[in-house]
C-alpha cells in the first residue's frame, strides 16, 4: 500500500477531511503535527511530532521515516506547513512548490514586493517597524489604508484606518496583538513589524485553483455578497458559481495565473483573495494552499470527487478525470460573531437546519469556550452550508438560516450558573 505524509497543524479545521479522502483513495497514512499524538506510542510510525515555525529542524525527522518506506506525497493540510513540504518533498524528489515561493506566499511583505516587481496589480506598500512612532508614521500615509501583520491569516490583525488617529490606533492595537506570546513565536522576527497598504475599493472574490507543472486551472471562483470595508474585515459569505461578467471571471484567472508565475508556485493548491473596481483586478492573497476552515465541503468534481481527493490525486500522481465542479450552486456563511464573551448558548440550530437548501449548520466554538472576534480572534464561531439550483437561492438560504440562530455570550464563567442545566444545543445529540 502506498503511503503518504500529510502535515497538520494542531489547530487545522480540515484533518478530518483530508483523513477521509486519504481512505478513500486506499492510502496509508502517516500525520506529522506540530503537537504530540496522545496515543502515539500504540501506533509508532504513523505519527510524527514536527516543528512547523522552524522546517529545516524537522525535515531529518522526515527523511528518516522516508528511508524505512518511501512516501508518495507530502501534502499540509494549511499554511502553516506548506515551507516544510515543499523543504521535504525536494529532497525526496516528489512532486513540489518551490522552497522560496512557498515562503514568499506566507509572507505579506515578500508578495508584495514579488507582485510589484512583476507588475501585477496589488496594493501600494510599504513596511514599518513596531518600535517606529505611530504619530509619525501617520504623517506619511496616505488615507485610506489598512495595517496588517505580515505573516498572518483569516484576516487577523487586519484593520483599516481612515484618518491618522485612527492610524495611531490601529498601530497600538496589531503592536499588542504581535507581543501575544503565541504569535511572537509563530511570527519570529516578523512579529516586530507589519504592512502598510493602500485601501483597494470595490469587489472581492477568492479563488480555488489547482496548479500542474505551473498551469493554474480554476475549480472554483466565490463571490463574496457582504461588502467588506473595514474596520475589520470579517468575512462571512462565499458562494458560488460566481455571478460577475464572464469577461470579468476571465481577467480575474488571468490576473492570478500572473501572479503565481510571479511567486514561482508550480504544484498543488492555490488559494487566492482579489479585489476588483473599475480599474481593474487586484491581487491580495495567493497561498499555496486549499481554502480555510470547513469550507470545502460544498465543492464537488467530476464523478463526485472532493476538494481534498483532488489534491491528494494531483500530488500522488493519481489520474483525475475531470476538475469540472458540480454544477449546481453552492455556498458558505462563516457565522460572523456578534461580540467577545464566553459562549453560554446557541438557539435555532435545528430551525436553521430546517431552511430549505440547508445542508448543515456545525458549530465549532462550544458551550463555556471563550469567543474572540476580529482583529485578534483566530477560531471561526461555525459554518452554515447550503446548495440550491443558482447562487441568488443558495444567498437567501443562508441569510435565512443565520436569522434563526441566536448566540448568548456572557462576560465570564461565574454567569453560567443560572444555565448550568442545559447541556447541549437545541437541535444536536447528546
Amino acid at each position: 500500500m502506498e503511503r503518504i505524509l500529510l502535515l497538520i497543524p494542531s489547530l487545522s479545521y480540515r484533518a478530518d477531511d483530508f483523513l477521509k479522502a486519504a481512505e478513500r483513495l486506499g492510502v496509508e497514512v502517516v500525520v506529522g503535527s506540530d503537537q504530540r499524538q496522545t496515543l502515539e506510542h500504540l501506533n509508532p510510525g504513523t505519527t510524527l511530532t514536527l516543528d512547523f515555525q522552524t522546517p529545516e529542524k524537522s525535515v531529518d525527522k522526515i527523511l528518516r521515516l522516508a528511508r524505512e518506506r518511501p512516501f508518495k506525497a507530502v501534502v499540509s493540510t494549511d499554511e502553516d506547513a506548506i515551507e516544510l513540504a515543499a523543504m521535504s518533498a525536494e529532497i525526496l524528489s516528489l512532486p513540489h512548490n518551490p522552497v522560496s515561493a512557498t515562503r514568499a506566499s506566507k509572507n505579506k511583505d515578500q508578495l508584495r514586493e514579488i507582485l510589484r516587481s512583476a507588475s501585477v496589480p496589488s496594493p501600494s506598500f510599504r513596511v514599518v517597524s513596531t518600535g517606529g512612532d505611530a504619530e509619525e508614521i501617520s504623517r506619511q500615509t496616505s488615507y485610506p489604508c489598512v495595517l496588517k501583520p505580515t505573516f498572518l491569516s483569516a484576516s487577523r490583525g487586519v484593520i483599516r484606518a481612515n484618518n491618522p488617529n485612527e492610524f495611531a490606533l490601529a498601530f497600538e492595537r496589531i503592536k499588542k496583538l504581535l507581543r501575544d506570546p503565541e504569535v511572537r513565536r509563530k511570527g519570529g522576527p516578523a512579529a516586530r513589524r507589519m504592512l502598510v497598504e493602500e485601501y483597494i475599493p470595490g469587489g472581492e472574490v477568492a479563488l480555488e485553483g489547482l496548479l500542474q507543472n505551473g498551469s493554474l486551472s480554476l475549480l472554483a471562483l466565490f463571490d463574496k455578497p457582504d461588502p467588506l470595508e473595514g474596520p475589520f474585515f470579517e468575512e462571512t459569505l462565499y458562494i458560488t458559481p460566481s455571478r460577475l461578467i464572464p469577461a470579468l471571471q476571465t481577467e480575474i484567472l488571468h490576473t492570478a495565473s500572473r501572479a503565481t508565475r510571479a511567486l514561482g508556485l508550480r504544484e498543488g493548491p492555490v488559494h487566492a483573495e482579489m479585489r476588483y473596481n473599475q480599474e481593474g483586478v487586484f491581487v491580495l492573497e495567493v497561498a499555496a494552499r486549499s481554502i480555510g476552515g470547513l469550507c470545502s465541503r460544498i465543492l464537488r468534481f467530476g464523478t463526485g470527487l472532493t476538494l481534498e481527493e483532488i489534491i491528494l490525486r494531483q500530488a500522488m500522481g493519481v489520474p483525475i478525470q475531470s476538475l469540472d465542479r458540480s454544477k449546481e450552486a453552492a455556498g458558505v456563511m462563516m457565522i460572523p460573531i456578534p461580540s467577545a464573551g464566553i459562549l453560554a448558548e446557541v438557539e435555532g440550530i435545528a430551525q436553521a437546519k430546517g431552511v430549505p437548501g440547508i445542508d448543515e449548520v456545525t458549530m465549532m466554538i462550544r458551550r463555556k469556550q471563550k469567543v474572540v472576534p476580529l482583529p485578534e480572534g483566530r477560531r471561526y464561531l461555525g459554518f452554515i452550508f447550503a446548495h440550491g439550483e443558482d447562487p441568488e437561492r443558495v444567498e437567501t438560504s443562508l441569510r435565512k438560516a443565520h436569522a434563526k440562530l441566536k448566540f448568548t455570550l456572557i462576560p465570564s464563567l461565574r454567569e453560567m450558573a443560572p444555565l448550568q442545566k442545559r447541556r447541549t444545543w437545541p437541535g444536536t445529540p447528546t
